[in-house]
């Protein structure tokens, strides 16, 4: 099912909105460029990925630093090992929907 997420113009050049939708904790990122959702707790500690840092390689996990490809949910290096559950995007009209 395809769940509105936000507008497209919610999500700044790399940056990260907080969605909690259908029971998940969501986030949406755009990072260079491409529009991106992933599930927004670290497989690592449980932590929140939207209070963490955002660069070009992915999101930071505010607690041990454990960097995540928003677009693939891979880690890129510990402590986290585990990827994140990553989902469909689609952008119609200015809005941002993620299959959920």
């Amino acid at each position: 099912m395809w769940v509105r997420m936000c507008g497209e113009t919610e999500v700044g050049e790399d940056a990260v909105v907080p969605v909690d939708v259908a029971g998940k904790r969501l986030m949406v990122c755009r990072i260079s460029g491409r529009v991106s959702v992933a599930d927004r707790t670290c497989t690592h500690a449980d932590a929140d990925l939207s209070c963490g840092f955002v660069s070009p390689e992915g999101v930071r996990c505010p607690l041990h630093l454990s960097v995540f490809d928003a677009a693939t949910g891979a880690p890129l290096n510990p402590p986290a090992t585990e990827p994140l559950p990553v989902f469909n995007v689609k952008i119609e009209s200015g809005v941002v929907y993620a299959e959920v």
